[in-house]
């Protein structure tokens, strides 16, 4: 069974899905895992920065998802949506403990973009949005890759967010003018 066999109405799928899963099945899981894993890594990946602990988190995700199966409301939303927003609580939790572990001697500031005469301008100017991104503070860098990389809608990541609409438009106003302040002044074409 895919989500074709449904039509458009995914979240319908999903909905049968977890119930399946409730009952015991455990390929409705795996369906569940083969889903919406992709979309969880994603945002993980694009808050971290690290592959590796982006894997970690989706693991992470999946376990909370075995254990709290009952958690997800489908009136509230979408599961991807859902499962982006468990992933964003254990994303804070594991940025406070290395925060805590960080020595004092240590700068925690994102590396400088390095300028690479052998790279083209578009390798180059790739990889300073994604270094410009991981320097953004937590609340902007989660409105970027939700809205901006994901293609997110105000309202969906206003609820993955826990957050009023009008919070997710002025933090991303924010982000935009922040990256594009930091992209121009390491001389990358915006």
């Amino acid at each position: 069974m895919t989500p074709k066999t449904y039509g458009q109405d995914r979240s319908q799928w999903d909905r049968d899905l977890l119930r399946r899963f409730r009952a015991g099945d455990r390929d409705a899981f795996t369906a569940i895992y083969r889903t919406h894993q992709v979309c969880v890594f994603r945002f993980a990946r694009l808050m971290t920065g690290d592959p590796m602990k982006a894997a970690e988190v989706t693991q992470d995700v999946f376990v909370w998802l075995i254990h709290h199966p009952d958690a997800f409301d489908p009136e509230r939303g979408e599961l991807s949506g859902f499962l982006v927003g468990v992933a964003r609580k254990f994303l804070k939790r594991r940025f406070s403990e290395e925060r805590r572990w960080v020595p004092l001697e240590t700068d925690v500031a994102a590396p400088p973009v390095e300028s690479n005469a052998e790279s083209d301008g578009d390798g180059h100017d790739a990889e300073a949005l994604r270094q410009a991104i991981a320097a953004l503070p937590v609340r902007y860098r989660e409105v970027v890759a939700l809205c901006s990389l994901e293609g997110k809608s105000y309202e969906n990541a206003a609820a993955i967010l826990d957050c009023a609409v009008g919070t997710v438009r002025s933090r991303l106003h924010r982000a935009r003018a922040l990256l594009a302040r930091k992209l121009v002044g390491n001389g990358c074409h915006v």
